[in-house]
């Protein structure tokens, strides 16, 4: 398959962006978990303190291989400037399979971070599926 300089680039807003939001996510819960007193620990804080860490875990991994994403798509586009199309469109191909990688990792811990707020939510009396069915 014959790709452009122009293939790769496209890639680069996509990858930019993504970056962005899962810098912000763990800025996020950066802010969460230091605002965690350790003398207040329970046994539901101890449930958030470990899905937390999964999250961060998880997170890390995003923009690791987001990053290795973005830098074979530079890669590839250095390839096929230099006129080594077959190359280029293999490290293109690396590149793409990274950032599906990372967008698997985004999609874990967002029901990492589903699971959480439903925990967070069992302490609350509401009853969910009762008051759906009264509207």
């Amino acid at each position: 398959m014959i790709i452009t300089l122009t293939t790769p680039a496209m890639l680069f807003p996509a990858v930019s962006l993504l970056l962005l939001a899962y810098t912000n996510r763990f800025v996020t819960l950066a802010s969460i978990i230091r605002n965690f007193d350790p003398k207040l620990e329970d046994a539901n804080t101890t449930d958030q303190i470990t899905n937390l860490r999964k999250r961060i875990y998880l997170i890390r991994r995003m923009q690791e291989a987001g990053v290795i994403s973005f830098f074979l798509c530079v890669l590839s586009m250095m390839a096929i400037y230099l006129e080594y199309q077959e190359i280029g469109s293999y490290i293109f191909g690396a590149s793409l399979i990274c950032l599906m990688y990372s967008l698997y990792l985004s999609v874990r811990e967002i029901t990492i971070s589903c699971d959480a707020l439903e925990l967070h939510l069992q302490h609350f009396s509401t009853n969910f599926k009762k008051s759906s069915r009264k509207k």
